[in-house]
Order: C-alpha cells, then structure tokens, then sequence
C-alpha cells in the first residue's frame, strides 16, 4: 500500500516534468524551424507524462478538481502556458516581420530614404559579390537591409581560393575587393582591406556605385574659373573638392571651365557651376552664358553678398534680383553651435524635388544674402530655401548691437535659394544658332552656274554626249535638291513647334558647400540635389545621402582613466555596502 502511494504521489505530479519536457522539445522547434531527434524525443516524452497525468485525474474522480490546490494549481498553468503562447507569438511575429527600432544619432541602422528610393527602383538585377574569406556582422546587417528593399538586389560572399574562376572574371586585385554586378555591368564598389586594416562597408560608396552603374550616360559639369571663384582642387583657402567628388562618385563628369581660354563653352556642357566669383565678368563671357542658357543650358549660380559679378543682364532675363544685406538669424540658433547671428539656419523648404524630401532637417549658411524674384513671361520660380519671420536682412553691420530696422531691413521671412525654368522653343533656339553662326550660307544658284562653268571648261574635244549627259544629271539634282529643300522646310516648322527647359538655381551663399561645410548637416545635399535637377537627371533620386557614423570615443588621460577606476570599483560600492548597513541597522 505504501508504494502505491508513492506511485500516486508520483503521477499526481507528473504534469510538472511533463510540462517542462514538452515545451523544452517544441520551443526550439518553432524557433529554430529544424526537428531534430533530441527535439522530438523531449516533446513526446513530455506528451507521454502529461497524458498519463491526465488519465490518473480523470480516474480519481471529481474529488481532486474541487480542491483548492488543485485550483490554484491549475490557474498557474494555464497562466504559464498563455505567458508561453504569448511570448511565441511575439518572437514568431518579430522573426517573420523583423521591425526595428533605430535610436542612434544618425539612424546608422536605417538605410537613408535616398538608398532605400534607389534600391526600390532596381529594374534590372544587382548583386554584390564580396571576395573575402567571411563577412563581418555589420557588412552583413547592412547587404540585408537593401535586401529587404528589393528581390532585385542580392550579395554573395565568394572565396577567391575556392571559385577561381569567378575571381578571374572580376578581375579580383586584392583580398575584400567588393564588386557590383547590375545586368551586364560591372564596378568595383571599394576594398575592405587595406594596410593590414579593415573598414566596414560604405552605405554611401555602395549606394552612389549602384547610382553611377545605371547611368546610361555621364553628365558633363563645368566649374567656371577666372575670376577668383573656388576651385574644384583641394586649397587651404577653401575649394569644392569634396563636392566635386561626391559628383564624381555619382557618375558625374567634373572640369573646371575658364571661357576666355577655351573661347566659349562646350557643346557638352551639361551643367555650369559659378561659384562665389570676387571679380567681374567679361560683357562677352556673360553673353556667351546668356547664349548658353538660351539654347536650352542649365546654370547654378552660388553668390555671397558683398560682391557683383556683372550677371545683371542674365539676372534680368530670368526675374532675379539679388539683394546686397546680410541675413541675420534672430532665433540664436547660430549661438548654440558658437556661428553667431550672421549664420541663418534654415528648416523650412519649398515645395521642390531638390528639396521634397527634407522636411524640418537643418542646413545653414553663413554669411549669406537674400534672393528676390518677379513674374517674367515664360519663366517659373519656385522657392528652395526659406527664412523664418525671426530672421531679417540687414542693411547696416557696423552698428555695436545688430537690431531689425523696419525704415531699411528687410523682415523675414524671404527666399535664400530659388530654382527657376524658362520654357524655349525651338524657333528660339534656332535663331541664337544663326546669330552665333558667321558664316554666310551657301547659294545653291550659285552652286549650280559654278557647276555649269566648271562644265563649259572641259576641252572642245570632249564628246558632245558626255556634256548632256552631265547636263541631264545636273537636271536631276537640281529637282531632287527642291524635294530636299521642301522636306526640310516641313521639319523646320514642326521643329519650332517642339519646345524645351532650361534650368537655373540661385542661392545667395556658397560657402555652404565648401569642404569646411559640405558634409555638416544637409548642406551637401542641397547641392548635390541642384546639380542633379539641374542635369535633368531629377527623374532619379533626389533626397538625402547616407551618413557616416560621428566619431563620439573620449579622449581621457591617465588620470582620468585612474579616477573613473577608482570610482567604480572602489568608491561607489563602497557607498552601496554602506547604504545597505545603515539600512539593516535600522531595520534590525
């Protein structure tokens, strides 16, 4: 008798065991999603112990139900096996929709909307090949967030000692060499080794390499020089070198440009930049850029108060005028970051591709002048950059205290940077071709009497029928050369009906995209967005580039690093332990 109790004792507790051994054996089932033998074998152990418990209270009757253990018992299981179910659905929800959460600074686990526009419009595919040994982590988390943005896109880690041949068809040089395949294209992205050190993997070289592939043809950009404009070369006095290759990087062609040396501007010019000029243009440069503009041309204009480049013609044409005071920020926001009031930060934007998607993000310009427009026919203004009504522009900056002036400031707010289109047509552009064309054009009476001379000059003794015969053939060209004539009158009228775009940006600053200020907030993209909307390339994406992470790591000296160790490892435990007696000592 005493051992069937035990045995009773057992079984009546038999659910605890079998409970543990089921959810032991299906938990990693569900989550690993492979059934193993030892998975299996605890889930139907398990199973076996809960039957046979179940069987046993079902035997003894309703007695057992009606106890209060029982009750309470039976409450904590069915609470642990809804916690348990809970808990399954939201690793099983997590697992297959994979949401994230990214709280650091720069959302450097969050492809920027720039790569993920760009990776959503993948038409073709496009994989990358990684010629490593292994992967880091961080390279992979990022190849899987593109992923996730398109079945186009896909990666492949490859061994250059195992596929050999892959590897030769790359043209592999190094050890992490990554490549970019985009249909029947191929690029090298970046290398990952080098001097014995490893980087991880550039959102931003791998975002602007799938941009560059899929251009089908490479604008041509122009950087105007000559009249004391930044260079496109590094210089300790300032230069768009980082923009020009964020442009290069892009798929951008980049020149620097002096019209008087090369005698006009090329027919390829896709786009030209004037940037910050300190002297005045030629009459004959500023018509050559008025032709330039006329035929269709597009032209960024970057101008810093206190100068006049002789643009006025140009700027008359298009409904601009440009204002000489300086805007002043009256918020403070330039005193937190220690740029002074001279230093407009703008938040507000126009409704623009080259800024739709910039939304309350900051972009500043220091030492910057208003940019006034007015309704010219053909010609639409849209603003780019908006000032704020606690900023003005002021007129006097000798003054000790820098105070808004209703007699002679301009209150805000106002435009600092606007884009314009001005529709041509072709009759247009066919008439500044004629006055740029000297030469005079051929008669074709006077071609055919020069061909009839030529002929009456043969010798006497030529055969008679030769001559018709030349005569008739000339016959025959004239009445082909009106069929010619004709043809090309019809073209020409329904060319002038044919109309086209030309563009321009002015923004009243251009220190902002120098190499001091072009990867601070958004200002780089301000002007990689221009120039992209400017080379009609604004079909492609235009939004916000990839951000590096910030270098936050501390510098400490010895000391510091010798007072932090004591601290935490000395003198805050030592104040926990003495909190906790003289708590104890209390209580006791």
């Amino acid at each position: 008798m005493k051992k069937l109790s035990n045995y009773k004792t057992i079984i009546k507790y038999l659910f605890i065991p079998g409970f543990i051994l089921t959810v032991a054996g299906l938990l990693p089932i569900f989550i690993t999603q492979t059934q193993s033998i030892l998975y299996l074998s605890l889930a139907i152990a398990g199973g076996i112990c809960l039957f046979i418990w179940l069987v046993y209270i079902l035997v003894t009757g309703r007695s057992f139900w009606q106890k209060r253990s029982t009750q309470t018992g039976t409450n904590a299981l069915i609470s642990t096996l809804s916690l348990v179910v809970i808990l399954a659905l939201i690793n099983f929800i997590a697992v297959r929709y994979s949401p994230r959460i990214d709280l650091t600074e720069n959302q450097l686990y969050t492809l920027s909307p720039e790569t993920q526009q760009l990776v959503k419009s993948l038409q073709q595919p496009t994989t990358i090949y990684i010629f490593d040994k292994d992967i880091t982590p961080q390279d992979e988390d990022l190849l899987e967030n593109y992923q996730r943005y398109s079945n186009n896109f896909k990666y492949e880690v490859v061994d250059p000692d195992i596929r050999v041949g892959l590897t030769q068809q790359f043209d592999v040089q190094s050890l992490g060499d990554v490549y970019l395949e985009y249909g029947d294209k191929k690029q090298l992205v970046q290398t990952l080794i080098a001097f014995n050190q490893r980087e991880p993997l550039s959102e931003i070289k791998l975002t602007n390499a799938i941009e560059k592939i899929q251009k089908e043809y490479i604008p041509k950009i122009y950087v105007l020089q000559g009249h004391g404009e930044y260079s496109i070369e590094p210089s300790p006095e300032g230069s768009l070198s980082q923009a020009t290759n964020s442009l290069q990087s892009k798929g951008y062609e980049v020149n620097p440009l002096n019209i008087v040396e090369n005698s006009g501007i090329p027919d390829n010019a896709d786009v030209l930049i004037l940037a910050s000029p300190k002297r005045q243009l030629f009459e004959q440069e500023v018509t050559t850029l008025q032709q330039y503009l006329d035929k269709g041309g597009n032209l960024f204009l970057l101008l810093d108060p206190n100068t006049d480049p002789g643009l006025e013609p140009i700027l008359k044409d298009w409904g601009i005028k440009l204002d000489n005071r300086i805007i002043i920020d009256g918020s403070g926001a330039g005193n937190i970051v220690g740029l002074g009031p001279t230093t407009p930060f703008i938040t507000n934007y126009g409704n623009h591709p080259i800024t739709e998607e910039f939304t309350n993000s900051i972009s500043f310009y220091p030492l910057s002048r208003p940019v006034d427009t007015v309704e010219v026919e053909n010609v639409e203004a849209t603003s780019l950059l908006v000032t704020s009504e606690q900023m003005w522009a002021e007129s006097n900056l000798e003054s000790e205290e820098v105070i808004f002036d209703p007699q002679e400031d301009i209150p805000g707010p106002f435009d600092l940077g606007v884009a314009l289109t001005r529709t041509i047509t072709q009759e247009t552009v066919n008439t500044q071709t004629k006055k740029d064309d000297n030469t005079e054009p051929i008669n074709q009476n006077e071609l055919k009497d020069s061909n009839n001379n030529q002929v009456n000059e043969e010798p006497e003794n030529q055969d008679q029928s030769e001559n018709n015969q030349i005569e008739d053939n000339n016959n025959k060209n004239d009445s082909e050369q009106v069929e010619v004539n004709k043809q090309e009158i019809v073209n020409s009228n329904n060319s002038n009906n044919k109309t086209m775009e030309s563009r321009l940006v002015v923004i009243g600053n251009s220190t902002f995209a120098t190499n001091d200020l072009f990867n601070q907030q958004l200002n780089g993209d301000v002007f990689l967005n221009s120039v992209q909307w400017l080379s009609n390339q604004d079909k492609e994406t235009l939004s916000i580039r990839p951000k590096e992470a910030k270098d936050r790591r501390l510098n400490l000296s010895p000391s510091q690093v010798n007072i932090i160790t004591i601290l935490s490892l000395g003198v805050f435990p030592l104040l926990g332990l003495v909190a906790a007696g003289i708590t104890w000592w209390r209580r006791r």
